[in-house]
């Protein structure tokens, strides 16, 4: 069921999609959601003698050569998870070719995210990043808070096709929001562009991941001929015809997107892309199923 921001109260529409999550959860997911975001504790404590039963994976091959026997890596437990959501709300993510724009399908996405999160007993917290300005919720653990602080993202205004104002994305902020190793999950339309400063800082402290939505007309423009299009950032309808010089432009858009969405999240386990006509807590539950698989093969 789609998302329906312009006649429902966003509470509501996250109890509804709440029963779903906790589905996926208890029959689908299982520990696989925490497995994706890493099995085992990240911060090392010390160095102890290997026993049966123990994970071969955290021998220390140099300590096991200079001692004579097995040694392996010991880790601090990671009791919770910290999900740092940021939303990148531009102009650009009010087109919709269907049912739905990019940007009710996106925020139904960080909404499954942040109750995943709550059902998990994890920390959840928000940037609400727009044009001129940014909202800013701490992480917070207990199904009500979460809850209240979804509604709260999910009832930020769209941002105005017509402001020159740049997205203020505060990363300085973000670098001290959440503990190290925590989950930051960026969430945006992600037009062609250069890495912002800060980026590197973001991927050393936290396990950063992507997602995006797209419009069917984004992967491949409409087969017969002209048509007209409603475009967000300039705020006004433009007619296309179909042309081979169009196709050619729109190729080259989706090439420099799909190579700036590779530079900044270069594991392909670390980027999500779903279509305004999918199911996007299908699509969240294939995500979490490769990273738990790759995670196992490690």
């Amino acid at each position: 069921m789609p998302l329906d921001l312009a006649s429902s109260n966003p509470l509501a529409l996250l109890r509804q999609l709440e029963w779903r999550v906790r589905h996926a959860v208890e029959n689908v997911l299982s520990g696989e959601y925490r497995s994706a975001f890493r099995g085992r504790g990240m911060e090392f404590d010390q160095v102890v003698r290997y026993e049966f039963g123990d994970d071969v994976r955290d021998i220390d091959w140099n300590v096991t050569a200079r001692l004579g026997e097995p040694y392996r890596k010991k880790f601090v437990e990671e009791r919770e998870v910290t999900l740092l959501i940021v939303f990148e709300d531009t102009p650009s993510l009010n087109f919709g070719s269907g049912a739905q724009t990019k940007r009710e399908a996106l925020l139904e996405l960080a909404g499954l995210v942040m109750l995943l999160g709550a059902v998990n007993r994890d920390r959840v917290g928000f940037v609400h990043a727009a044009p001129g300005g940014h909202v800013f919720r701490e992480p917070v653990r207990g199904r009500g808070a979460i809850l209240h602080s979804a509604a709260s993202l999910l009832s930020q205004p769209a941002p105005d096709a017509h402001t020159a104002a740049p997205v203020d994305i505060p990363w300085r902020l973000l670098s001290r929001a959440a503990p190290k190793h925590s989950v930051l999950i960026w969430l945006g339309d992600f037009a062609p562009r250069p890495q912002p400063d800060g980026w590197l800082v973001m991927q050393r402290r936290y396990q950063t991941m992507g997602f995006r939505v797209d419009d069917p007309w984004e992967r491949e423009l409409p087969a017969n001929g002209l048509f007209a299009a409603y475009d967000p950032t300039a705020g006004r309808l433009v007619t296309l015809e179909g042309s081979a010089a169009e196709r050619a432009a729109h190729a080259t858009w989706r090439r420099q997107r799909e190579e700036s969405w590779n530079a900044l999240f270069p594991d392909p386990l670390s980027r999500l892309v779903v279509g305004t006509e999918e199911n996007r807590l299908d699509a969240l539950v294939k995500f979490f199923h490769a990273r738990m698989r790759a995670t196992t093969l490690l």
